[in-house]
């Protein structure tokens, strides 16, 4: 996405030093290096549960941290740092960006946002279309943003594909709409928040221990068959398939074409400070693809491109580092 009429820039913050789109640990740690600079610095996070760091139930090898901590609560912690310093954050998915300015844009649902440089940090959690008949109705039933294209599926029924965990901050905004909602997990076992959620509205229909098996249509979908865990199967007549599966592959559909990717599909990176093929703009974490994904690396890459980031805004020779800053 170049450009989007029906996106504007939120005038009253202004542009923004630093842009980090991502808020697993590379993302963090950017914006509390970049922060802690005097930066102004903000934060666009589709969800703190869904990258890999948040699914982690056990982190015990992470330097300085005693002991084993959650993945939430590590990032909890480094978020608190980051705030601490000034950054702002908001939690909204990016759906596009306009890199061909000086002020580098980047398009959400809830606006657009001017950055001078920006920072991808947005992990490896994504997939190709992998269901029989998911990639045949895209944009015809199939979406992979909810706020975007409920209000088709107006007093329709729907189904909401994948992780409870990812899903549950936009199930309020689908029952505003549809008329049905199944709820189609893998997962075995919710928290005690997801479960009222679901509870709490007649129209969630949950279908526990499941999983979608095929997509199917005419001019657009009409239906998905979905199995248990012991094979079993059924058939649901819906409008539309909202989807929140994971995989492992670099989150980068946002970008449309802004950036040089390589042949796996990775952000093209100059190790040595991160920066990609657009001046100004900046890649961390597993969004490059790298063969030792550690939360330690992530944080160090991010620490590179918040002081990169700081280098190119003030056209510095060198990057100015952050010892004697209180």
């Amino acid at each position: 996405m170049s450009s989007n009429d029906s996106i504007t820039t939120h005038s009253k913050t202004g542009v923004y030093d630093v842009i980090v789109v991502g808020g697993g640990p590379g993302g963090l740690s950017a914006a509390l290096y970049a922060a802690r600079a005097d930066l102004k610095t903000l934060v666009i996070d589709k969800n703190p549960l869904a990258g890999a760091l948040g699914k982690a139930d056990k982190i015990a090898n992470y330097p300085g941290v005693p002991g084993a901590v959650s993945g939430q609560e590590l990032l909890a912690n480094i978020k608190k740092q980051a705030e601490s310093f000034g950054a702002e954050f908001i939690q909204t998915p990016a759906v596009g960006v306009n890199f061909s300015e000086d002020a580098k844009e980047v398009m959400t649902n809830e606006g657009a946002y001017k950055g001078k440089t920006v920072i991808i940090a947005t992990g490896s959690m994504g997939r190709k279309p992998s269901i029989p008949g998911e990639a045949d109705y895209i944009g015809r039933g199939v979406s992979y943003c909810a706020t975007c294209d409920v209000p088709f599926f107006r007093d329709r029924d729907v189904a909401v594909v994948g992780a409870v965990e990812v899903m549950a901050d936009e199930l309020d905004a689908i029952a505003k709409f549809a008329k049905n909602i199944y709820i189609v997990t893998r997962t075995k076992e919710l928290s005690p928040e997801h479960a009222a959620i679901i509870m709490d509205n007649p129209k969630f229909k949950l279908m526990q221990s499941y999983n979608c098996t095929e997509i199917w249509g005419e001019d657009t979908v009409t239906g998905i068959k979905v199995a248990d865990s012991e094979g079993n199967q059924c058939d649901l007549e819906v409008a539309g398939v909202f989807m929140y599966l994971t995989g492992a592959k670099p989150i980068v559909d946002f970008l449309l074409g802004a950036l040089e990717l390589n042949s796996e599909g990775c952000i093209k990176i100059n190790i040595e400070d991160m920066s990609t093929s657009v001046p100004g703009v900046f890649a961390v974490g597993d969004v490059t693809c790298k063969q030792i994904r550690q939360v330690v690396v992530a944080t160090a890459e991010g620490c590179i491109a918040a002081l990169s980031a700081e280098k190119y805004i003030n056209a510095r020779n060198r990057v100015k580092p952050q010892w004697g800053l209180g």
